[in-house]
């Protein structure tokens, strides 16, 4: 069946009269800007899928429930929202430039044009532009339930949600287990101490104006999926209504890319996109506060690596 899909494209390569190597160098270009692009967006995720996963060391009571509502900020370095792009095989860069800067998936648009030619047809397109957000930000509800042995199990879920034309959903469980029971003097005042360790599955889409490759490909859009694992060491400290919290761990995630549009070319480059599939891992710290209330407590969640992240929850005890 493969094979089948592959004959089909390369003939339908040969009547647009697309030279195989040209389609190559073509579609070689289209995968490194996207790589550049999108590989920011795809590092943030695993700040954007962690936030909010706890907000104390303490677990609940043996099946007792507590429900939130989540709001989380991404914070984007301008580090973050260009990159260099240089070496390309098809396309050239209008001016003759050899390099040129250009947005990734958080940047605004781009002066920068491309031009080349499939089939005899010249072409040119503005870089691809971002979203122009130094803030990407996104709702999220979660449960959380005490389990026996001083245990917590926590879910999350939200569906596709569009805001300012970055498309976002999220599904993931958690569990927490205290160590403090174990000490020889432990009260519900004194220092907890926690592991954590969680499971996420993050998609985000970013949009774009429409690049048209003349009647090879037209592209509006790239998604990047992750698959993330976090593992925390948690410890926090209560002072009657006011709780303070701390962790450190890592977060490993493997993501993917696709091109979302039209036309046969479509699937050539997605093709091509499967080889930058990558996994990474990085090492973050969390700090925040919480406030209780008598049904209802507040928490705020500060996370720092790559990227600075800001989580506020509104917690209710069931």
């Amino acid at each position: 069946m493969e094979n089948l899909k592959n004959s089909i494209l390369y003939l339908a390569a040969l009547l647009l009269g697309i030279s195989a190597s040209a389609q190559e160098d073509l579609v070689s270009d289209l995968k490194n800007m996207a790589d550049d692009f999108a590989r920011p967006a795809a590092t943030s995720i695993a700040y954007q899928a962690n936030g909010g996963w706890f907000s104390s060391a303490q677990t609940l009571g043996v099946w007792k429930f507590e429900v939130s509502l989540h709001a989380n900020a991404l914070i984007v370095p301008e580090s973050r929202k260009s990159f260099t792009i240089s070496n390309l095989g098809s396309l050239n860069i209008q001016g003759g430039g050899r390099s040129a800067i250009i947005p990734t998936a958080f940047g605004s648009s781009s002066d920068v044009y491309f031009e080349g030619e499939v089939a005899g047809q010249e072409f040119d397109f503005q870089a691809i532009e971002g979203v122009d957000q130094s803030v990407v930000a996104h709702p999220f509800a979660q449960v959380t339930v005490g389990l026996p042995y001083e245990t917590e199990l926590a879910v999350r879920a939200m569906p596709k949600l569009t805001v300012n034309d970055v498309q976002v959903s999220q599904y993931g469980a958690g569990i927490k287990h205290n160590f403090s029971q174990y000490l020889r003097y432990n009260k519900p005042e004194d220092f907890q101490f926690s592991a954590f360790v969680a499971y996420s599955i993050f998609d985000v889409a970013y949009a774009f104006e429409p690049v048209d490759l003349a009647d090879f490909a037209q592209l509006d859009a790239i998604d990047v999926d992750a698959n993330v694992w976090t593992a925390e060491l948690l410890g926090s400290k209560r002072y009657e209504n006011f709780e303070i919290f701390g962790a450190l761990g890592v977060a490993s995630s493997d993501f993917s890319y696709m091109m979302q549009g039209s036309n046969f070319g479509l699937n050539v480059i997605n093709e091509a996109l499967e080889d930058l599939g990558d996994s990474e891992a990085q090492f973050k710290g969390d700090i925040g506060f919480n406030i209780y209330f008598n049904q209802f407590k507040v928490s705020t969640m500060a996370t720092a690596g790559k990227f600075f992240n800001l989580n506020v929850g509104l917690h209710f005890r069931i």
